[in-house]
């Protein structure tokens, strides 16, 4: 499977017909039609996006740095939300990340591998990205202990919201 946001954003121009989007034509759909993320969370995509150089900003719109054609988009695909997703203020790491890095170091697999094992788990179970990812790492005997409370932390913060 293709990363995620390459998907995500493969997705989009396809769906638009368009090579150049606004940068509302990619926050919009995905917060307000599709309703994959918070408004917060599709511009946060976005602006993951142009950090990562997936999008670049040409005449006045984005465009993707990547063949949109060649990316396959699996039917029924919906994005997790964690991959994009800046360090919280006062932690010292994403907590997905943190996650994902320790079962990649113990298993020597591909970050990209990983989450996909996640974003399947949570699909299944219908549960938290996060909680799916401890899973994982329970299923390939990883010691996570260190990183329960900031998971806990994490789940908190979202449901004050």
């Amino acid at each position: 499977m293709e990363f995620e946001e390459k998907i995500i954003i493969a997705f989009l121009f396809k769906r638009s017909g368009k090579n150049k989007l606004k940068e509302s034509e990619i926050y919009l759909p995905l917060s307000l039609e599709l309703g994959w993320f918070s408004a917060k969370e599709a511009r946060q995509f976005v602006d993951h996006a142009l950090e990562q150089k997936l999008l670049i900003k040409k005449d006045g719109g984005l465009t993707p740095s990547f063949s949109v054609e060649k990316i396959n988009v699996p039917i029924g695909f919906s994005p997790s939300k964690t991959i994009f997703m800046k360090k919280d203020k006062g932690e010292k790491n994403n907590v997905m990340y943190a996650i994902v890095h320790r079962i990649g170091e113990k298993t020597n697999r591909y970050p990209e591998e990983i989450v996909d094992e996640v974003i399947q788990k949570a699909s299944e179970k219908n549960i938290l990205p996060e909680v799916a990812a401890l899973l994982v790492a329970k299923d390939h005997n990883i010691d996570i202990e260190d990183i329960l409370e900031h998971v806990e932390n994490k789940i908190l913060r979202e449901n004050e919201e």
